[in-house]
């Protein structure tokens, strides 16, 4: 009886065909490999459709003739051959079934040549990481009950070098770490980095899905820039855009003459506004291919999160199409059910090998449970981008402020549905680009009321639940559009209203970080609770944002250019209330109208049985605190020394009594004990 043996491939291949490989980049591409003592390079690639494959490269002249592949398995191509040197360029030569030669770069390539050239290149990595620190941590945290703050960056528009040059990896994170931690941000987000061919695209046009983009240097200098951002106790969130890839013919697109990584259905295929294929998510190996590339940034780069682009332009069949230009699914709606297994399976994935990551949807549009488990049906995400409050907030605050009044469900419409999933509120590129306009530009008004209302409405949001996010440049009030060609505007710095912002922006972040009710209570109608939301005619709100240890703050907001004198309240609690930050500050830029304290009145509004009377300064918000009841605790001694004083007082009214003198005293006391009791059935009732 002959004995059977087990092909190693069969269980990665299994797998993959099946959509659930999330490691398919060690078994795909190429990879080094000793045999016989000797080293090797191994190449695989899926082209199901080909006639033929080679590898090619400088190598061997690119003569398809010298390395052809064999196939190993259901459109599984591999070859083995003598250890290459790194950088060493090479592709695929591909021939299809009506005789063309495709020349293509491997879909699971590590590095690139730099644009317009487009060869993979071997590369193995020797980075030895020092972030074991920061990892640990994260175990330790439950990311729903820390504060996140995110700075968004496209990488070689935020500062450039003196020359005009790009900074590269470790350059750039060795400029941007002092400057994070002088912001008080948690985390910085890039625009994808994965390799593109075309700058115009900002990265969003995707050739490389396991390649950091070779303009700013090599994949270990991306590890190190991340490396040097944990150790200062920074995260790092990646831009990764699994809905579509640019039609570059030596990218994925007709990759092996067919339409093997895209939908075969015209009516799928393509994304005709942006140009681009839409992946095909029907197909196991398909998704093994993006589930992989997802694990594999967080595998092997230690990236903190994944922003998933585009997720609502998957999830719609009829997504940017009009009628008859789409098919319903077999239950007649419009829902795209294999893109919602796919988002399912891929955070499984990633959350079964890292439980403390973030999995961050761009969804705009109402799809309920986008960050519920997917075992109660939800697509598994644990943070989704709050566009609705986006929208609203951003045509609020552009509105004249005589206006306000009659749009007053813009500012509060947001706080119904704010925990229905865990978000986070996005002031991102897409709002400040194309004739959109910088943030400051769009607050209307006088100078002095643009910059008095944008840091309102930056107030506003910092107290508003969830979590935060806010592009680069708007932190000092960037007054061009943002534009991917040139550096930000740093020279504005020189002028004090946007020294002032930034310095803002600074404190404000950083008050944020100290002020756990703004924070560890997002996700739950137990960390807020409305004050005032209908005095629309004033377009005045007032709210508590409370954490989990009881302590609060009160949110005041004033969004027209008129001063409220004796404007009341109602507060929780007796006593008395301190000014803890104030957008009127004189040193941002304000007049310093608002009072640094407040004591409570008896007069019940809003629910609560005392107020305070505020100056509510023109276009401002208000963060006030309550002043806690000191309590004196008394030593052993002072005790004993009171307690002998009550029994010598005692004594002396006792023996007064026997001699007959009456002391005039007495009654004062009762008259004091009388009118405190008074004053207590007042408060009563």
């Amino acid at each position: 009886m002959s004995e059977q043996t087990t092909n190693p491939n069969d269980f990665p291949l299994y797998l993959f065909y099946q959509g659930k490989n999330c490691e398919s980049y060690k078994f795909f591409g190429v990879h080094a490999i000793e045999e016989n003592g000797e080293k090797k390079h191994r190449f695989r690639v899926w082209a199901p459709n080909a006639v033929s494959v080679s590898v090619v490269g400088d190598f061997n002249g690119w003569d398809r003739e010298v390395n052809p592949m064999y196939l190993i398995a259901d459109g599984v191509w591999e070859v083995v051959i003598p250890a290459l040197a790194q950088f060493e360029m090479y592709k695929f030569s591909i021939e299809t079934r009506d005789k063309r030669i495709l020349m293509k770069s491997d879909p699971y390539g590590h590095h690139f040549e730099t644009r317009p050239a487009n060869s993979s290149k071997i590369y193995e990595s020797s980075y030895v990481w020092n972030d074991s620190e920061w990892l640990e941590e994260k175990k330790k945290q439950v990311v729903y009950k820390q504060p996140m703050n995110i700075y968004e960056v496209h990488f070689d528009s935020w500062k450039r070098n003196a020359d005009g040059s790009i900074l590269d990896y470790v350059a750039f994170a060795k400029e941007m770490i002092p400057y994070i931690k002088k912001m008080s941000y948690t985390h910085v987000e890039f625009m994808p980095l994965t390799e593109y061919p075309f700058d115009g695209s900002w990265g969003y046009q995707v050739t490389g899905y396991y390649a950091p983009t070779s303009r700013y240097g090599t994949p270990d200098q991306f590890r190190e820039m991340v490396d040097l951002f944990h150790q200062s106790g920074i995260g790092v969130i990646l831009d990764w855009v699994p809905a579509h890839f640019p039609k570059d013919d030596f990218g994925l697109y007709e990759f092996d003459g067919t339409c093997c990584y895209e939908y075969t259905d015209p009516k799928k295929r393509e994304h005709k506004s942006w140009g681009t294929r839409v992946f095909d998510y029907g197909k196991g190996e398909v998704c093994s291919f993006l589930i992989s590339s997802a694990c594999y940034w967080l595998d092997e780069f230690h990236l903190d999160g994944l922003r998933v682009d585009a997720v609502a332009s998957m999830l719609y069949l009829d997504y940017d199409r009009r009628d008859g230009e789409w098919t319903a699914n077999i239950n007649g709606g419009n829902e795209n059910l294999e893109a919602v297994d796919f988002f399912r399976r891929l955070n499984e994935s990633v959350f079964s090998k890292h439980p403390d990551v973030l999995m961050i949807a761009e969804e705009s549009t109402a799809w309920p449970l986008v960050t519920k488990p997917t075992d109660i049906g939800g697509l598994g995400f644990n943070f989704k981008w709050n566009m609705g409050w986006m929208n609203d907030m951003l045509q609020y605050m552009s509105l004249d402020p005589i206006y306000r009044a009659f749009n007053h469900d813009k500012l509060t419409f947001s706080f119904f549905y704010c925990f229905s999933e865990n978000y986070i509120l996005p002031i991102s590129h897409d709002e400040i680009v194309y004739g959109k306009c910088s943030m400051i530009n769009k607050m209307p008004g006088l100078e002095g009321d643009k910059f008095s209302s944008y840091r309102a409405f930056l107030a506003y949001m910092m107290a508003h639940p969830g979590k935060k996010m806010l592009f680069m440049g708007q932190e000092f009030a960037q007054r061009n559009e943002w534009n991917y060609q040139t550096d930000l505007d740093w020279e504005l710095l020189d002028k004090p209203e946007h020294k002032q912002t930034q310095d803002f922006v600074a404190k404000l972040n950083s008050l944020y970080l100290d002020t756990p009710a703004l924070w560890d209570n997002d996700d739950s109608w137990g960390g807020f609770s409305w004050i005032s939301h209908d005095d629309y005619k004033q377009s005045v709100i007032a709210f508590r944002r409370i954490a989990d240890d009881g302590n609060e703050i009160i949110a005041v907001c004033n969004f027209v250019p008129v001063t409220r004198e004796d404007y009341k309240i109602g507060v929780p609690f007796e006593g008395k209330y301190e000014l803890l930050f104030s957008t009127d500050d004189k040193e941002f830029g304000g007049k310093g109208l608002a009072l640094q304290s407040y004591e409570t009145i008896e007069y019940g509004m809003h629910g609560f049985d005392q107020c305070i009377s505020l100056t509510l300064p023109a276009l401002s918000v208000l963060y006030l605190k309550r002043v806690p009841v000191k309590k004196t605790v008394k030593s052993l001694a002072e005790l004993a020394n009171e307690k002998a004083e009550e029994k010598e007082a005692a004594a002396k009214k006792s023996e007064s009594a026997e001699s007959g003198v009456e002391e005039k005293t007495v009654a004062e006391p009762v008259k004091v004990e009388e009118a405190v009791v008074s004053k207590e059935k007042v408060t009563e009732t």
